[in-house]
C-alpha cells in the first residue's frame, strides 16, 4: 500500500477520441455526415468496429465509454484528473480541409463530467477541425461543464495560460503545447486577436527557456507544473533525441513535475529523470479505429491509465502505477491476463533504454521503477 500523505495523485492519458463513430453511439449523436478518403459516414466506424467485436448498443449514456475505468477511478482515487482532449465538441460544419475531422455533440461532452475529468489539454491537431467556431462551442461547452482547459482559447494569452487546479495541499498548474510535427498546423496557433491553439515552434533550448520563464512568471511557492505536449508521430517506438533534451530541459530550467507526451496512438517509453516523471507517448485512450487494420502489431487496443504519485513539497515522483485496459465495443474494459502480459514486456523492453523497469504485480497492475544501479 502506497502511503498518500503529503502527496497529490495525479491521473493521465493520452488521446481521448470521443468524436466520429464514438459520438454516434452516445445519446445525443451529430449529424453522422464525414468528408474523408477513407469513408463518408462516421455510422461507418461503428459498423467495422462491430464487424470486429460484435454488436455495439446505441444512443449509451454518458457513462458507456469509461466502462472498467470508472471502477479504476473509484480504486485510486485521484486528485485531479487529467487528459488531452482529441476532438472538437461542437455541431459547426465548417469543416477544415485537413482529411479527418473529429467532433462530438456538445450534449456528449456530459461523459466527460461522468469521468469527473479536472482538466481537459486540447493544444492538439483536431481541436480546430470544425473551425473558429467549433473552438469557440468547444471552449464554451467545457466551461459549462466546469472543465479547466489549456492549450486553446479565443486569443493567445488565453490559449498560453495554464489551467490552474486548486488541490488539497498545493496548487497544480497544467501548461498546453501543440507541436507540428504531430500534424498541428502552424496557422492554427492562436494570436492576438484570434482563437487558436497553443503551437510550440520546435524543441530548442531556446524554446525551453521560454517556457521556463512563462512558468516562473506565474508560478507561486508550492506549486507543482505539468507540461503537456502533443508531439511525434502516431505508430512506432521511436523517441528521438530532440524530444529526450526537451523534456530534461524542461526539469532542468523550469522544474517541472510531469511532462505529458502525446500523439502516439499506443504507449512509449517512460523516463524518471532526477526523479520528474517523462511520459513520451501516452497512446489512446478511447478511440473509434476498432476494426480497421494496418496497425495490429502495436495493439493500440491496450491503453493505459496512468497514476502518478508526486510529493508536494517538491513534485518529485514517489510512485507511478499503470491500470491496463482494453478498447471493446467503444467501451473500455478490463484485458485478458496474456494481453496486460504483452502491455508490460512491451513497455518493459521500451522504458529499459530510459533507465526504467515496467513490473506486473499480482492486482494485474504495472509498477514502474528506475532500473536499480550496479554496483
Amino acid at each position: 500500500m502506497i502511503d498518500r500523505s503529503h502527496t497529490v495523485r495525479l491521473f493521465l492519458c493520452g488521446d481521448v477520441m470521443c468524436g466520429r463513430g464514438i459520438d454516434q453511439v452516445l445519446a445525443h449523436p451529430c449529424s453522422p455526415e464525414i468528408d474523408e478518403d477513407y469513408l463518408r459516414s462516421a455510422e461507418a466506424y461503428v459498423l467495422l468496429a462491430e464487424r470486429a467485436s460484435g454488436p455495439i448498443p446505441r444512443r449509451n449514456g454518458p457513462s458507456y465509454v469509461w466502462g472498467a475505468a470508472l471502477g479504476e477511478f473509484e480504486r485510486m482515487q485521484p486528485d485531479a484528473r487529467i487528459i488531452n482532449l482529441e476532438t472538437a465538441v461542437t455541431r459547426s460544419d465548417d469543416r477544415a480541409e485537413k482529411g479527418i475531422n473529429y467532433r462530438m455533440s456538445p450534449e456528449n461532452a456530459e461523459c466527460l463530467s461522468t469521468a469527473k475529468i479536472d482538466c481537459c489539454v486540447l493544444a492538439n491537431n483536431h481541436v480546430l477541425d470544425w473551425g473558429p467556431g467549433g473552438l469557440n462551442e468547444t471552449l464554451a461547452t467545457l466551461e459549462g461543464l466546469e472543465i479547466s482547459t489549456a492549450g486553446a482559447g479565443h486569443n493567445a494569452r488565453e490559449a498560453g495560460s495554464p489551467a490552474v487546479l486548486e488541490l488539497a495541499e498545493t496548487r497544480l498548474l497544467i501548461f498546453s503545447f501543440g507541436s507540428p510535427s504531430s500534424g498541428v498546423p502552424y496557422d492554427w496557433a492562436a494570436t492576438d486577436h484570434a482563437a487558436g491553439v497553443n503551437v510550440l515552434g520546435d524543441l530548442s533550448e531556446a524554446s525551453a527557456s521560454e517556457i521556463a520563464g512563462q512558468i516562473a512568471a506565474i508560478r507561486k511557492p508550492g506549486d507543482l507544473v505539468v507540461v503537456s505536449i502533443h508531439w511525434g508521430s502516431n505508430w512506432g517506438y521511436h523517441v528521438s533525441h530532440e524530444q529526450r533534451i526537451f523534456a530534461r530541459a524542461l526539469i532542468d530550467k523550469a522544474g517541472v513535475s510531469v511532462v505529458h507526451g502525446h500523439s502516439s496512438h499506443h504507449p512509449r517509453a517512460i523516463e524518471i529523470y532526477r526523479d520528474r516523471l517523462i511520459l513520451y507517448g501516452c497512446g489512446d485512450f478511447l478511440n473509434d479505429y476498432e476494426g480497421i487494420g494496418g496497425y495490429e502489431r502495436y495493439r493500440d487496443d491496450l491503453v493505459l491509465m496512468y497514476f502518478a504519485d508526486l510529493e508536494t513539497a517538491d513534485g518529485r515522483l514517489r510512485a507511478l502505477t499503470l491500470a491496463p485496459l482494453q478498447i471493446r465495443n467503444f467501451r473500455l474494459c478490463i484485458p485478458s491476463g496474456s494481453d496486460i502480459a504483452w502491455l508490460q514486456q512491451t513497455l518493459d523492453r521500451e522504458c529499459r533504454r530510459f533507465a526504467t523497469q515496467v513490473a506486473l504485480r499480482a492486482d494485474r497492475q504495472l509498477e514502474v521503477t528506475p532500473v536499480a544501479a550496479t554496483a
